[in-house]
């Protein structure tokens, strides 16, 4: 069995593979900066105690983090509690995705383990949304190579900051109104927000098609990828484990 781990800025997301590549559950946690290794194997005992995994039955695990403080001590965690070897997604490891942007060291890991996903999942040319703390595009052409991409201020990160600077609105749950014109304060902020988003990402993909000068592939992921995507006028798909089966392919393209 082999346990996925992706690390982003908000929130952890643990995941096991059989051997065939099936995809035995998925747990989300909060990414804390101070947590010891102890808290976060803790953290993943209660996860695989939940969904009855036996932790012995776990014999290899692969690491894609945007937080370096935290990558090393979640490493840690998953040596102190499982007790196996720990891949790490970095510079040097093999991914089979050709980089053509101006510094491929500058690539997130995540960004990377997305498109080597998306790449073995959907047709080409191919546009993978990641929708979390940022949200991103990234652009994979029909040879199959990252070629850029663009990164958006984050939904949570928008409603973060306008209830932060802002005197009397209140914190909203993301789920969409009845209407695009609100009726009172709650419904305008959801519709601002959620509504903004998915016009947002529905110009940016189309100006991205304009400049390929062909259509493409859109998938999306991440957080709240299944809250925005829906609101899109035009078709993109929804693939809420896409990090994850790009974690398992990475493993198997690196493991001896």
């Amino acid at each position: 069995m082999l346990l996925a781990i992706d690390i982003g800025n908000t929130h952890i997301v643990l995941g096991a593979f059989a051997k065939d590549g099936t995809i035995l559950f998925r747990e989300r946690i909060s990414t804390d900066r101070v947590a010891t290794d102890l808290e976060y194997a803790a953290r993943i005992r209660t996860a695989l105690e939940i969904h009855r995994t036996d932790p012995d039955a776990i014999r290899n695990a692969i690491i894609s983090s945007v937080v370096p403080s935290v990558t090393a001590t979640l490493r840690q965690a998953v040596t102190k509690y499982i007790g196996c070897d720990v891949m790490v997604v970095k510079a040097g490891i093999r991914t089979g995705l050709q980089i053509m942007i101006d510094n491929p060291a500058q690539l997130g890991s995540d960004l990377v383990v997305d498109a080597v996903a998306g790449i073995e999942e959907y047709p080409v040319p191919l546009i993978v949304i990641d929708m979390g703390t940022a949200t991103t595009l990234s652009v994979i052409d029909r040879e199959k190579r990252y070629i850029g991409g663009v990164i958006m201020t984050g939904v949570a990160v928008s409603a973060e900051a306008l209830v932060s600077r802002t005197s009397q609105l209140p914190h909203i749950a993301y789920e969409p109104p009845e209407h695009i014109i609100g009726k009172n304060t709650t419904e305008c902020m959801k519709s601002g927000l959620l509504y903004a988003n998915a016009c947002a990402l529905d110009g940016m993909t189309e100006r991205i098609e304009q400049e390929l000068g062909e259509p493409c592939t859109v998938v999306a992921t991440g957080g709240l990828a299944g809250v925005i995507t829906p609101l899109c006028k035009r078709q993109i798909l929804l693939d809420e484990d896409l990090l994850l089966k790009g974690l398992y392919l990475i493993f198997q393209r690196n493991k001896e």
